[in-house]
């Protein structure tokens, strides 16, 4: 297994409150390992134009196999935070790290 940072962008197409922001923290941060702690990455990075984007760490046999978990993950923590997908447009997913014994 390889831990892969994959940064996941997307973008806001409503308001996004500072609550809704937090709790959209609180959850990416079940995804979060030493590796981004070391690193100083943040977890969400929210721009003034709506834009956005989600750094995790994710452990998995190769690079698409760790993106479509990243996706999965993000899309999950935006609707459990109360966004519905249509208020949350994510883009493709990229691998911006790799962490291997190798």
């Amino acid at each position: 297994m390889t831990t892969f940072v994959i940064t996941v962008p997307g973008t806001f197409v409503v308001d996004v409150t500072e609550s809704s922001c937090a709790s959209l923290k609180s959850k990416l941060g079940a995804q979060r390992t030493g590796l981004s702690e070391s690193e100083g990455l943040d977890l969400l990075t929210l721009n003034n134009n709506g834009t956005f984007s989600v750094r995790l760490e994710v452990d998995a046999a190769d690079r698409y196999e760790a993106e479509l978990d990243a996706l999965g993950f993000v899309s999950t923590a935006l609707q459990e935070t109360g966004f519905a997908e249509k208020d949350a447009l994510l883009g493709t997913p990229a691998v911006t790290g790799i962490d291997s014994d190798i």
